[in-house]
């Protein structure tokens, strides 16, 4: 990314990078305000493809999968790499379109991933599966060297607890939780919840002391599903979000000095500028 940014004027290089700092420091636990971010450093500099990677991944994690495909998109025209292709394939996915994610799972370009890359394929592939309701698939999908093997890696936990929840919603529990067990057992940046759902499946409930139970018809824990939405709909968002940030950069690339556009009432208020 530092070579990317050395190829725009100093003074715009330091405001993009300041962007995408907060972009990465906020993108977990303030998905709002890093997409915020990443709209400024995109208006920027749209042509550099870590901004562009960077604001699909914010657009991503605030579930806008229209706009988050349109910049994966972008960023693989700019580098001509391939690592970005299972999170492409998962905004297929969060657009209601699994057959296309699966499609994308059989093409040439999982092959020239990296083997983080294609566990990750694998992961995206079992998901589509389940999509469609092919409990069993998705087992079988998941099924792998990777998953078999007891060497601990970066992607072992969340493997392991795809399959193990694959294999919960097939009613096969006592399969499930030998596997949440073993997702515990390499969870140790605890990414996953296999112990809470260990504990559940032996009947341990836990109590919030701080939640009002008053409040208990107000959280009905299902998640927020994306609009199955028409392919021509989708395809028409996508292209539109392409065309709005495939746009020139606010600077003249003649100046060897830069000069920052005078700030928009947005951006003032995602910085926290004070008059």
């Amino acid at each position: 990314m530092r070579q990317e940014l050395l190829s725009l004027p100093k003074g715009l290089a330091e405001e993009v990078s300041k962007n995408l700092v907060m972009v990465a420091r906020l993108i977990d636990e303030d998905p709002e305000q890093a997409y915020a971010y990443s709209r400024i450093a995109l208006r920027l500099a749209s042509r550099v493809a870590a901004v562009r990677e960077a604001a699909g991944f914010a657009a991503y994690a605030t579930q806008k999968y229209s706009e988050a495909l349109a910049e994966f998109r972008a960023a693989k025209r700019m580098t001509g790499s391939v690592e970005l292709w299972p999170v492409m394939a998962d905004c297929e996915r969060g657009l209601g379109r699994p057959e296309r994610a699966l499609a994308m799972a059989g093409e040439p370009e999982v092959q020239k991933l990296d083997k983080a890359g294609q566990v990750e394929m694998r992961l995206v592939a079992a998901g589509a599966r389940r999509d469609q309701g092919q409990l069993e698939a998705a087992i079988v999908t998941l099924q792998s060297p990777e998953l078999a093997s007891n060497a601990v890696q970066p992607w072992t936990a969340r493997l392991r607890y795809a399959y193990a929840d694959a294999l919960l919603a097939a009613g096969r529990e006592d399969e499930a939780r030998e596997w949440f067990g073993k997702a515990l057992e390499a969870d140790k940046d605890g990414a996953t919840d296999a112990s809470d759902r260990l504990a559940e499946l032996d009947g341990v409930e836990f109590v919030d002391a701080a939640i009002d139970p008053s409040d208990d018809e107000d959280r009905d824990g299902t998640e927020n599903l994306v609009d199955d939405e028409d392919d021509d709909e989708d395809e028409a968002e996508i292209a539109a979000a392409e065309r709005a940030t495939d746009v020139t950069e606010y600077y003249d690339e003649d100046d060897e000095e830069y000069e920052p556009l005078e700030q928009s009432a947005a951006d003032a208020e995602v910085r926290g500028d004070k008059a």
